[in-house]
């Protein structure tokens, strides 16, 4: 299981989550609108989670349906 995050983030990009992820698996370039998570590389251990001030992250079976786009987006990002 990794961490996905979600809409919040648009806009809001604060980087407390990157602050706090002991393995970095959270990137965004400057002109992306939200921060990304590595599914390859995060250890699921959810210290971003509660460092998150809009709450955009949430376990990968935990993603509430109306954001369920956002794992593939996530997983997307490191494709490119």
């Amino acid at each position: 299981m990794a961490y996905i995050i979600t809409e919040p983030c648009i806009g809001t990009k604060d980087k407390s989550c990157v602050d706090v992820c002991p393995v970095d698996c959270i990137h965004g370039d400057d002109e992306d609108k939200m921060l990304f998570i590595d599914p390859e590389v995060c250890i699921d251990c959810g210290a971003c989670v509660s460092a998150c001030p809009v709450e955009a992250i949430y376990a990968d079976a935990d993603v509430p349906e109306k954001w369920k786009n956002y794992v593939e987006i996530n997983a997307d990002w490191y494709k490119k």
